[in-house]
């Protein structure tokens, strides 16, 4: 428990932007886009900002979950569908008001298919889908959390090769570090994770990358740093504060090909991570090799800052994960996107934190995306976007928009 004086709320009105909590729990999860969390708290960045971060290592997402409502931890590398969920009352928790500070990385999460169909030939999207369409036993997919970004990937990735993903698979949750023990078990057929999982199967031999989440979405957003809306509103200097801790640390790893190894070497440690360097730092270096022969350089590997495009909040982000809950029916009614996203992504402080430390800002607070499907996303009309896809799990429901 942190014991240290804060500074009152008057002082900070009175113009003080020292830190009001100076002493932050931040959870992550075993998972290679926490690099930036774990370089901000352990190589000098926070406490240049007035900040010591207490990283706290995470079993599962349910579990992160659980302690960013209570307020155990401050704030977390979070799942973006995650905060979004536990907002909109969805995310098998208590609703509580959620809040999106920045992004932390973009792409480079993976979709794997299992030896057994690699034994069977199914080594390619069309003979998947004809498996899965002529067979009479479900396959099973796992995902790591129901309403997280690896479910949203993969169930778009499947629909965009004509698989419903709640009618013609089965859909399990497993936390990411024991994706490849269930392979192993042959208790799935494939899975979504975030790295080094995918690539961590693909070197064991238990299977092969079919998909990169990049090749679904180039540049889609992924984590984020998400915290209970609280903490935003009694303790904005040391959010602020985090912020920039941060966006430095996702500077300095994408600085030079060194200090991304390095950043592989400080992530390899049993604190974060626990597995060897050799498993992490190709992939993120944006070395890929699929298991099935292939090898490339990937034109949009692992993100952590790119001028700040991948660490702006943008408000278009926000509202596809709702889009997608709306699609899969995990949404009954339309929410009011443009009013919730306004509400979860801190987009001013965001900026704020930016311009204090000279970084460019985006002056748009919605961009534009063309995905795997041809369909183009750009924010501009979320309602009739969520309506646009022939497979869907949309029940008849009232045209009336419910703001939260």
């Amino acid at each position: 428990m942190n014991t240290a004086p804060h500074a009152t709320p008057l002082a900070w009105a009175n113009g003080s932007d020292a830190p009001e909590k100076p002493s932050l729990d931040i959870g992550f999860m075993p998972l290679t886009d926490c690099a930036s969390v774990v370089v901000a708290a352990t190589q000098g960045f926070a406490q240049q900002h007035g900040l010591t971060l207490n990283l706290k290592r995470q079993a599962s997402w349910a579990g992160m979950r659980d302690k960013l409502v209570s307020g155990e931890l401050d704030a977390g590398h979070c799942l973006y569908g995650l905060i979004y969920a536990v907002h909109l009352g969805i995310g098998g928790s208590a609703r509580r008001d959620m809040a999106v500070l920045m992004g932390l990385n973009q792409n480079a999460q993976a979709i794997n298919l299992s030896p057994a169909l690699q034994r069977k030939g199914v080594t390619s999207p069309e003979a998947l889908a004809k498996l899965v369409h002529q067979s009479g036993a479900k396959l099973t997919f796992a995902q790591t959390f129901p309403t997280g970004t690896h479910a949203m990937w993969l169930y778009y990735w499947l629909a965009s090769q004509g698989i419903h993903p709640l009618h013609d698979v089965a859909s399990v949750v497993v936390p990411p570090a024991q994706m490849v023990a269930h392979v192993q078990a042959g208790r799935i057929d494939g899975f979504c994770v975030g790295e080094p999982w995918s690539a961590q199967a693909v070197a064991e031999g238990q299977g092969f990358t079919l998909a990169t989440s990049q090749s679904i979405w180039p540049d889609h957003p992924e984590k984020v740093l998400g915290c209970a809306r609280a903490f935003v509103e009694r303790y904005p200097n040391s959010a602020r504060a985090l912020i920039k801790a941060i966006l430095a640390a996702s500077q300095f790893i994408e600085q030079s090909q060194e200090n991304r190894r390095s950043t592989a070497h400080l992530l390899s440690g049993s604190a974060y991570l626990d597995t060897a360097v050799a498993t992490i730092e190709p992939r993120l270096l944006g070395d890929y090799q699929d298991g099935l022969g292939n090898h490339w350089q990937d034109p949009h590997a692992l993100r952590f800052h790119d001028q700040g495009r991948a660490n702006q909040p943008y408000l278009s982000d926000g509202m596809w994960f709702m889009t997608q809950f709306r699609r899969w029916g995990l949404l009954r009614e339309d929410p009011d996107y443009l009013a919730v996203a306004n509400q979860v992504q801190q987009l001013a402080l965001y900026r704020a934190a930016a311009a204090e430390l000279g970084l460019p800002g985006d002056v748009s607070a919605m961009r534009s995306s063309l995905l795997i499907d041809g369909i183009r996303w750009d924010g501009s009309d979320p309602h009739g976007y969520a309506r646009s896809f022939h497979l869907h799990a949309m029940t008849p429901a009232p045209s009336a928009h419910l703001a939260r």
